[in-house]
């Protein structure tokens, strides 16, 4: 143990001990507990030069005039981070992805993870959150400095497989001989705090007070280095899941007990990501998205929803002729739309509105509809010289042109789900946060997307693809094959693992009658997801009474069952709503069957399909939609049940009206279009199935069996 010179050197820790009456055994012996910056002072002393009353490279705002003991506490520390040997370092560091100030010692810890030898480049901003530094700071101590020893911190889970993690984990990887991982799980965005089976999942540092604990999920890492780090090291996984999960670990501490690990061995083509990677062999072969539609965009960010959206046309055009009328004051328009008047660091609304109103008035033509969310369609204020938007995205404006776009994510932040393709005009937000679109068609440079400008939104090998196989080049066939192979539900079991790592990765098949099939798939997908023009009404998601009598239109129709709750700052959030889940009636049983006798399929198979049970789901007391099919009602896009958030933006105390009856019908248009979708998926599956059994090998030209 660390002795100070003097019995004033004990320090708080022993001074604490002599107060609980557990004093140590000598009169100059101190704790080796030290108030300190654990971060910073760990170099040769040039961290610590400056005089002793200006010092605050570590972190720690202090003047020695006025409290002499944090100096020497300082001090002791210091000398222990520069002559100590380090063998073990645990901790639980703090998690903030806003690190705010910090000297330079500290800031510069994580610039080790921003590079790769063999793993991609990470992405993002993950690396500035403050638990990576405590990670590199024990890295160095053990493995660069003691060459041996054991980390141990928890810290929030990210790092096992974030796309900007990829250097941290390769580092990591060559650092130590094994590495042991408990993923605790409990978080609030990527599973809802439930477990794979639908129980309640809490963070492992829940509380009677708050039962819920954190949000973010966590995991401990315990990193191990004998002598020289193994190559490739011994890498454990097991996941902890439940209420119960302090207790387990405890348990198994308690009986010295090491079950339940997986070993993984992390792939470099994913990022090495530290989690259980579920994939099919030929997968990573394959081009990614984003190797094959190179260039994309971001959908509109709109940041003043309640102003610039809106579910009605007259509702929007009336604000924003108020807006654009010079005898309103800036005052009145902030009393009736805040948003509009809400200052940001980058812009003063009061002087963008005297701008937008120089000389000019409300031009109609910049109301467009607007795919707000999947199977959402609004109207937007898209006019990029009032900044209203917060990203007005001119080059998405210039290469519009009612084309078709593909909207995906590169990471869903819950388990994959199938994109979207619209020829509307689509939002950053449509499917999860922060949709990224690709177009099929591109307008050259400079100029407005038309037929005499035009050309595919393909990458130089994609183009050799078509060149193969002396195909017409053709950016709409490729996109609704993409689209058809990412909606098999197989595709994505068989690939769940690595579709949660990075773009999707698109097998194109080699033969000619094989791409031509995919893409007649992908055509009845986009249309399914934009109207539902030519799909047989199924007799499902009928707006009935609950009395038996006919629905009136001026009194019944207002959605009252709780489906939505406004949140802070005009956010809707989801709330239970009112469901009846019940079997099917026979007389419901005979509309199914009739329906898949249509589409050659048995009534077993569309039955096994839409769900063996059925919800109706209520607007209010009197008014429901009957016979909502199980697999229909749960169909999610972006982690969302699709018709459950169209419903919660539609609260009556949200709308501030009811429902007019076309809006009531659309609901059964719904109902059918994801019916459609639902009922396709043996096609996808069989289509998927053919399509990698073989394949044209990207980047050669030649062929794969599979």
């Amino acid at each position: 143990m660390p002795r100070g010179q003097t019995r004033e050197g004990t320090g708080r820790g022993g001074i604490l001990l002599a107060e609980l009456g557990v004093p140590l055994r000598d009169a100059d012996e101190r704790a080796a507990i030290y108030l300190t910056n654990a971060l910073t002072g760990w170099g040769d002393g040039a961290t610590i030069s400056a005089p002793k009353d200006k010092r605050v490279g570590d972190g720690q705002m202090h003047s020695t005039l006025l409290f002499p003991e944090f100096a020497e506490e300082r001090d002791a520390a210091d000398r222990i981070k520069r002559e100590e040997q380090i063998l073990v370092v645990i901790g639980n560091p703090p998690y903030n992805g806003f690190a705010g100030m910090a000297v330079d010692e500290e800031r510069s810890l994580s610039d080790a993870y921003r590079t790769t030898k063999l793993a991609p480049k990470p992405q993002g901003q993950g690396l500035n959150d403050l638990y990576v530094r405590f990670y590199r700071l024990a890295e160095r101590q053990i493995a660069e400095r003691s060459g041996r020893g054991v980390v141990c911190l928890i810290s929030n889970y990210s790092w096992l497989d974030g796309l900007s993690f990829t250097g941290m984990r390769e580092r990591l990887m060559e650092a130590f001989d094994s590495l042991w991982l408990d993923n605790l799980n409990g978080d609030k965005y990527k599973t809802g705090k439930l477990t794979p089976e639908g129980k309640p999942d809490p963070s492992i540092f829940s509380t009677e007070k708050n039962r819920e604990g954190i949000q973010v999920g966590t995991a401990i890492g315990l990193l191990v280095r004998t002598s020289e780090a193994a190559d490739p090291p011994r890498v454990r996984y097991r996941d902890v899941w439940g209420v119960s999960k302090l207790s387990a670990l405890a348990d198994d501490a308690k009986q010295r007990r090491i079950t339940g690990y997986l070993g993984l061995e992390p792939s470099v083509e994913f990022g090495l990501p530290l989690v259980p990677l579920l994939v099919e062999d030929g997968y990573p072969a394959w081009p990614a998205l984003a190797d094959i539609f190179p260039w994309r965009t971001a959908g509109i960010t709109t940041g003043r929803d309640d102003f610039v959206v809106d579910i009605d046309r007259p509702s929007l055009q009336a604000r924003l002729d108020t807006y654009f009328d010079t005898a309103v004051s800036d005052a009145t328009i902030a009393q009736s739309s805040p948003s509009a008047m809400r200052d940001t660091a980058s812009l003063e609304t009061g002087v963008q509105r005297r701008r937008a109103l120089h000389g000019k008035g409300l031009d109609v033509e910049n109301l467009t509809q607007f795919v707000y969310r999947p199977f959402d369609v609004r109207w937007l204020f898209w006019e990029p010289d009032t900044h209203l938007l917060d990203r007005a995205r001119p080059e998405y404006r210039q290469e519009f042109a009612g084309q078709l776009w593909l909207a995906a994510v590169q990471r869903n932040r819950k388990d994959f789900d199938p994109p979207i393709a619209s020829r509307g005009v689509l939002a950053y937000h449509v499917i999860e946060r922060g949709a990224v679109l690709f177009p099929a068609t591109r307008g050259q440079s400079g100029t407005l997307l038309d037929a005499c400008s035009s050309r595919p939104n393909l990458s130089p090998t994609a183009l050799q693809y078509f060149e193969s196989m002396s195909l017409a080049v053709d950016g709409d066939r490729l996109m609704l094959h993409a689209l058809a192979v990412m909606h098999s539900p197989l595709y994505a079991a068989r690939n769940l693992g690595a579709l949660r790592q990075d773009w999707p990765r698109i097998p194109l098949p080699r033969l000619r009658g094989a791409l031509e099939d995919s893409s007649a798939l992908g055509v009845r997908i986009a249309e399914a997801l934009e109207s539902d023009e030519g799909i047989k009404p199924l007799g499902l998601g009928t707006p009935t009474s609950a009395t038996g009598t006919q629905l009136d239109p001026a009194t019944d129709l207002a959605v009252t069952a709780r489906w939505g709750i406004a949140g802070r700052d005009g956010i809707c959030m989801p709330s239970t709503g009112k469901v009846t889940e019940r079997d099917y009636t026979a007389v419901e049983r005979a509309v199914i069957a009739e329906g898949a006798e249509s589409l050659g399929m048995s009534a077993e198979t569309a039955i096994a399909l839409l769900g063996e049970t059925c919800f109706d789901v209520y607007l209010n007391d009197v008014a429901y939609w009957r016979c909502v099919p199980a697999n229909v009602w749960r169909y999610t896009i972006g982690g969302y049940q699709v018709i459950k958030k169209w419903l919660s933006y539609r609260e009556r105390a949200l709308l501030g009206r009811d429902l007019k009856p076309e809006e009531a019908r659309y609901v059964t248009e719904m109902v059918r279009r994801i019916a459609a979708l639902v009922l396709m998926q043996p096609e996808l599956d069989a289509n998927y199935e053919r399509v990698k059994a073989d394949v044209w090998e990207w980047g050669t030209g030649g062929t794969s069996s599979g």
